[in-house]
């Protein structure tokens, strides 16, 4: 498509959720927009001392300090200053940029944010919801605030159009409780609440991936799936040193994982990670641990620092000859390592996708959220893991662990896994490289921008 002379000049901003999982993918859509032609500037809202500059020097930054967290601080209390601080911020942000030669054009924010779009509209810029988790989870909850899934469940199972027949323990964490974390049930209940006002939704997908569902989302809503989201290097190398995120909450050292994961054969070691946010309890962590062991299979397992006093004694030392604990690893540059014939994970939506399209089978052990409608569909749709089935008191037992390891690193049906998700590496790549389904709609989103 030949540019007109005002897509360098056409600016969009973009705005995340400071939680690392919803960072990464719309920095990297950030990207992608600038590999376009448009100028792209990121609103960061984490705490400057624990982030750092993207690589890309194609995308802007712009800060606006709001702190994480404290202990004492309740979930309700920081989402209420958050915006709070952020709200001001971003009107006096985009009223100077709408004073300068690059005004902004489009705000896309993250949909948990859908208070972003109220903002906008009273200066005349157009906004646009960016969804993190997948698109058949994000329907299911559509449907709960259409009405048409009523809550409390009245049976055992649920039939949404465009789905598998789902199962109660196959819905997002939040419909079969919805008063666990009531702030965070409210974000994903109001991320449809402004959705008949936009021209945009951008999902963090590839149609072919998730097909009916996407069809039937877009049939009701103007959606483009512009995924995966990740480092251009993984997957059609057209964006120049686009080799990691680059933007981290974490401190980083992949040294040590890189050196005892070069010293393994191929296929052979189990990575296991269940994400920033997850916490196990003492007796899972037990569980986990010892089906580790008993798979009798070479491990790297991440477990952060704050977890390691939940590890059995002498654990670590007695599996040594077998395994690698650290404290952080570079996921994706682990995934993608040749050592690594199995991912056993929480089924984040983030790292779902980074496994997919790394082509790397899974041990599905979801924890909360929509871990576990995503592990429904690792095992049942696309066919690239199994899922541990929980035992008593919601643990899921160490022989447990000890066989679905097994059934993925040694059985018949671990082969069919792996020839799946080798397939489903091929489609990403194809998603996002040039004519693929992803690519096309950013290039129908950056024309549109500028013919309009």
């Amino acid at each position: 498509m030949e540019r007109g002379r005002g897509v360098g000049e056409t600016h969009v901003l973009v705005i995340p959720f400071p939680v690392q999982g919803h960072i990464n993918p719309m920095l990297q859509f950030s990207k992608r927009l600038a590999s376009k032609g448009l100028k792209v500037t990121l609103i960061t809202t984490t705490p400057t001392n624990k982030s750092k500059q993207p690589q890309s020097s194609s995308i802007n930054m712009e800060h606006i300090p709001v702190g994480l967290q404290g202990e004492e601080e309740s979930l309700d209390d920081y989402l209420e200053r958050f915006k709070l601080i952020v709200s001001p911020s971003l009107v006096e942000l985009i009223g100077r940029y709408n004073g300068s030669e690059y005004p902004a054009r489009v705000l896309v924010y993250d949909s948990v944010m859908s208070w972003a779009q109220d903002i906008v509209e009273r200066l005349s810029v157009d906004g646009a919801p960016f969804f993190t988790q997948s698109c058949a989870v994000s329907t299911i909850y559509y449907h709960v605030n259409q009405g048409a899934l009523k809550i409390p469940l009245e049976g055992p199972t649920v039939s949404i159009p465009s789905m598998p027949i789902l199962g109660v323990n196959d819905l997002p964490s939040f419909i079969n409780d919805t008063s666990s974390y009531p702030a965070l049930w409210s974000l994903i209940k109001t991320q449809f609440s402004n959705l008949e006002k936009v021209n945009w939704v951008f999902f963090n997908t590839f149609s072919e991936l998730e097909d009916e569902v996407v069809k039937w989302l877009a049939s009701e809503r103007p959606i483009k799936t512009i995924g995966p989201t990740i480092p251009s290097m993984y997957l059609d190398r057209r964006l120049d040193d686009d080799k990691d995120y680059g933007l981290s909450l974490f401190k980083q050292n992949a040294e040590a994982c890189i050196t005892w994961l070069d010293t393994k054969d191929t296929g052979s070691v189990i990575y296991v990670s269940f994400g920033s946010l997850a916490s196990l309890g003492e007796e899972q962590m037990e569980e986990l641990a010892w089906g580790l062991k008993r798979s009798n299979s070479q491990f790297l397992w991440v477990v952060r620092e704050l977890e390691k006093k939940k590890l059995p004694s002498n654990f670590v030392e007695e599996t040594s000859e077998k395994g690698l604990v650290v404290s952080w690893c570079p996921q994706l540059e682990v995934l993608a390592h040749k050592a690594v014939g199995c991912f056993m994970t929480h089924c984040g939506w983030n790292s779902t996708l980074e496994a997919l399209s790394l082509g790397v089978p899974m041990v599905a052990m979801p924890q909360w959220t929509d871990q576990t409608t995503n592990a429904k569909f690792v095992e049942d749709v696309w066919g690239v893991g199994v899922r541990v089935k929980v035992g008593e008191n919601g643990i899921v037992k160490r022989e447990e662990i000890k066989e679905c390891i097994r059934e993925v690193m040694e059985g018949e049906r671990g082969n069919v896994m792996q020839r799946n998700a080798q397939r489903w590496k091929e489609l990403a790549k194809e998603a996002v490289n040039e004519g693929g389904s992803s690519d096309n709609n950013i290039e129908e989103f950056v024309a549109r921008l500028v013919c309009s």
